[in-house]
This record gives C-alpha cells, sequence and structure tokens, in this order.
C-alpha cells in the first residue's frame, strides 16, 4: 500500500458553527467537498487542509485521520492479514469513494479510502 495523502478529521457538532473558524481564520479558503456531514476546507496557497465532520454517514465511529491510498483493497488485505481490528468494512460508498476502518495500537480510528480512477 502506498500512502497518497493523510488529511485530519476533526469531529464538529456543526459544521456550519465551525467552517468560518477554519476558512476566515485559518485561511482555509476553498470548500472541496461538504456532504452536510463531512466537508473539507483547503488552502489554495499552500494545500493545507483539514476534514471537519458531525460524525460518519455508515462508520459506528468517527475517524481521527483519513488515509488516501493508491489501493484500499490492497490495504484492507494486508490489515486483514496483520489481525488489525476492522471497525467498519471494506465499502463503496454511495457517495464514490471505497473505504475501511481500522483500528491503530493505542485506539485510533483511520479511515482508509481510496478513489476511482
Amino acid at each position: 500500500m502506498r500512502v497518497n495523502r493523510i488529511i485530519a478529521d476533526l469531529v464538529v457538532p456543526d459544521l456550519e458553527a465551525a467552517k468560518s473558524f477554519y476558512t476566515d481564520y485559518l485561511g482555509l479558503d476553498d470548500e472541496e467537498f461538504n456532504l452536510g456531514w463531512v466537508a473539507r476546507y483547503t488552502s489554495r496557497e499552500t494545500g493545507a487542509n483539514v476534514q471537519l465532520l458531525t460524525s460518519d454517514a455508515t462508520g459506528p465511529e468517527a475517524p481521527v485521520v483519513s488515509v488516501l491510498t493508491d489501493d484500499v483493497d490492497a490495504a484492507y488485505a494486508e490489515a486483514v492479514e496483520r489481525g488489525y481490528e476492522i471497525v467498519h468494512p471494506l465499502t463503496t460508498e454511495a457517495w464514490g469513494v471505497r473505504r475501511f476502518f481500522v483500528r491503530a495500537p493505542g485506539g485510533n480510528v483511520l479511515n482508509v479510502v481510496g478513489h476511482p480512477d
């Protein structure tokens, strides 16, 4: 598995209430997407970004980071082979990504995601 990018996932009670802190104060000026329960804000200048979520639409708990990989199926197979706890099974989600959640040693839940070509 090759990791292409890791994005912090911050849980907030209200996306709209939190938005101005990250856009106005931190200067993350581009809303890449907003699904109502998760939104990503990015600086056009630097590429720095963060994802805000109120909860996860299909997963049983919110992840702390999203790990974008070039081969999510291979990442899933390796996680299973290594005996890591799968918190959310490998799923093709309605919004177009393929992902699973895995619990890392120490308890953090990671959203491992692949985007179709």
